[in-house]
């Protein structure tokens, strides 16, 4: 933070995707903010996409909250209410429910736009102030299925296991289920640069975006068949023996069942299914076996299917048979969405997890993460229910008549009624409870149907820490005080952890929150305790791994590349995993003929809550997606209100007339309500992954 001509100006970085781009915040008068390039920064380079260059418009709204709300039972409306009335509420509740129904009665859920702190307080609080072990986030709906793999194939979960510019240096690059020109502009320079060195471009999506008009060659498969295309093209590259063989042989295991798994998986077959052409896969796997510094990446249009995982493993296998990992400017890699989608997951507020990226029924786990929070062991709870079970729970009964799933729920970060798949469903089990508190910046549509409402700060007036898509820990810099009324999520963690007399305090002070973060993270997966605020300033960020040292030795530089001598299971070697394609869990019938997908759109962020109230950004509202096949067969036109139907619900919305979408499939932003009350809530078997992707759909006029 620097002093110019009276003007304070902060380096920070942007409130929304995962690319956690750099920016410069210059205020300007007593509370306006000006955003400026920090050119420096080595992932963005002081370029910035439109909702990054307005993130600042939205402290001015009118529709900012300042001021805690409480529900009237009587009228159902909210009212004002100062601090301690509304923190004294929720305690008092809270300490009913769990006297009656036990401490599994309240639930949290959190958010992947968290700050590294905020996950790791909120995690302890639910196990150490609540004991509850019904904690999950929405991160479960962004890249847990490739966590999922990537635990699985290298024993750990990074998303990119290398820094974002070596994109730039690859000879060829394959993006699945990527729209990355629109969901993160700032890294299509990375692309573009990679081909005016000459390398090659691979776009696999079922619309033409974007991302797909730079492309070298564009593949237009059925959605949610991503996995019968990666093996047919493993079988394609072994039968044109293309497979690294020493790499396979040093480095790897389980290559002779993935071989011959995917043996049967022809070329012709493979078209049957997916619909792309032999002549596109073989140039795709002509591409593969004539080069060596190649990235293959995936996205949530790969990952958030019933098989999602099993997609990911897919095109693991292919990396690995190609020798990728560990290679220079090579591998596989995880394109993460939301800000802290990589930090949110790795410190304690998913259902299954400790800090440092520990398994809570790990006993070691327990025992090291229980004596850094002063407690017992004995006294943490066990696994809870991932983000759409717990959501599903909500409030029901159990077969004696008692209360079986939570009644209250405490939401940080996240725009559940939106977001969440099977949304109406959803809804109806968060009206169901007793107590819903939701910590936001406006009124959402779930902070709407809230009991309890608490305004909270923006990024631009607090201090915290993230991890972005490349595992690079960055710090953002408070650079103005937040409007009066308005407190940070830790101080509601804090105030509501005294008064249900927690065993140990809940500070608020961040830099000492991530102290105590580093050292629960201590000789974990994800080790933090070599990081602190300081070197984050000087380095532009750290790269975890980055373990503490000895007093008086070297620190430990981080680990901006991973996997070059070994990865992270117990023999050292990688693991092909031996997976078969299974295809929708909702396949299209005579009812239902079409495949229905969802998406974002380049002016618009998650569910719409904070970019919607930006009046620089367009808003224009959902529209769906149809070929001009499809528009002639139901008699749509451009603009005309059609009408989505699918066995959870419909909405009706304006048809955009496309050539650049499948015949077969439409597409709906899901930025709005809408879109997620009709998706599917089947659910990845590994990753508790829903398949927001892809459901069996009708289209009417």
């Amino acid at each position: 933070m620097t002093e110019s001509q009276g003007e304070r100006v902060t380096r920070t970085h942007c409130p929304y995707c995962s690319l956690q781009c750099g920016m410069t915040l210059q205020k300007k008068g007593r509370t306006a903010l000006e955003v400026l390039p920090w050119a420096e920064f080595p992932v963005n380079e002081g370029g910035l996409c439109r909702k990054g260059w307005t993130a600042a418009e939205l402290r001015g709204s009118r529709e900012r909250l300042t001021t805690p709300m409480i529900k009237d039972r009587a009228t159902g409306e909210l009212r004002a209410a100062e601090w301690d009335e509304a923190l004294d509420l929720i305690a008092g509740k809270i300490k009913d429910l769990q006297a009656s129904s036990g401490p599994d009665s309240v639930a949290i859920f959190g958010g992947g736009g968290l700050t590294n702190e905020k996950a790791y307080q909120l995690g302890k609080f639910a196990r150490v102030a609540l004991g509850t072990s019904q904690i999950d986030y929405n991160g479960r709906w962004c890249m847990s299925s490739a966590a999922s793999a990537g635990n699985q194939a290298f024993g750990v979960d990074r998303g990119l296991p290398f820094p974002l510019a070596d994109v730039e240096q690859a000879e060829v690059v394959v993006l699945v289920g990527s729209n990355l020109a629109e969901t993160m502009p700032p890294a299509a320079r990375h692309l573009d640069r990679l081909r005016e060195r000459g390398g090659k471009l691979v776009v696999i999506d079922p619309r033409k975006t974007a991302t797909a008009d730079r492309a070298d060659l564009f593949l237009q498969p059925v959605p949610g068949t991503d996995l019968a295309l990666a093996q047919g093209v493993l079988h394609l590259l072994d039968a044109a023996g293309a497979i690294d063989e020493e790499y396979v042989a040093a480095r790897t295991t389980g290559w002779g069942k993935v071989r011959r798994s995917v043996a049967s998986w022809w070329p012709e077959r493979v078209e049957r299914v997916s619909g792309v052409m032999t002549a596109e896969l073989r140039a795709l796997v002509d591409l593969l076996a004539a080069n060596e510094k190649i990235m293959i990446l995936t996205a949530r249009g790969a990952e958030q299917h019933s098989q999602g995982t099993a997609t990911v493993l897919g095109w693991i296998n292919v990396a690995l048979a190609l020798g990728l990992p560990g290679r220079e400017h090579a591998g596989y890699g995880c394109l993460t969405g939301q800000g802290n989608g990589q930090g949110g997951r790795e410190h304690g507020q998913k259902a299954d997890q400790l800090p440092g990226y520990r398994m809570i029924d790990d006993p070691a786990a327990r025992a090291h993460v229980a004596q850094v929070w002063g407690v017992t062991p004995e006294s943490l709870p066990g696994k809870g229910k991932s983000a759409y079970e717990l959501l599903d729970s909500l409030g029901q009964l159990g077969t004696g008549g008692g209360a079986d799933g939570p009644r209250a729920l405490l939401v940080f970060g996240s725009n559940i009624v939106v977001s969440a798949p099977r949304a109406t469903h959803v809804t109806q089990r968060l009206e169901s409870l007793d107590l819903l508190v939701v910590c936001d910046i406006v009124m959402s549509e779930t902070a709407a149907i809230a009991d309890v409402v608490l305004p909270i700060t923006q990024w631009a007036e607090e201090s915290g820490t993230m991890t972005n898509l490349e595992g690079r820990v960055i710090l953002r810099e408070q650079a103005v005080e937040p409007p009066k009324g308005v407190r940070s999520d830790l101080d509601v963690i804090a105030g509501l952890a005294e008064r249900l007399a927690s065993p140990v305090p809940f500070g608020t002070d961040v830099e000492e929150i991530f102290a105590e973060l580093g050292r629960a993270s201590a000789g974990g997966k994800a080790d933090y305790s070599g990081i602190s605020y300081d070197r984050i300033r000087d380095e532009q960020g750290v790269f975890w791994p980055c373990p503490a040292v000895p007093e008086g030795g070297d620190q430990h530089p981080g680990t901006p590349r991973m996997f070059a001598d070994s990865f992270a299971t117990p023999d050292g070697k990688a693991r092909f995993l031996v997976v078969e394609h299974a295809g929708p869990a909702e396949p299209t019938d005579a009812e239902f003929p079409l495949h229905l997908t969802t998406g974002r759109v380049l002016a618009q962020y998650q569910s719409g809550a904070q970019t919607r109230r930006v009046r620089s950004l367009p808003d224009a509202g959902p529209f769906v997606e149809i070929h001009p096949m499809l528009a002639n067969r139901i008699g749509a036109h451009d603009g005309d209100p059609v009408i989505v139907r699918t066995r959870r619900g419909e909405m009706k919305a304006p048809a955009k007339v496309v050539t650049t979408i499948r015949p077969d499939t439409v597409f709906i932003p899901f930025h709005w309500v809408g879109a997620n009350r009709l998706t599917n809530d089947a659910l990845d078997p590994s990753s508790r992954m829903p398949e927001f992707k892809v459901c069996a759909a009708e289209v009417t006029a």
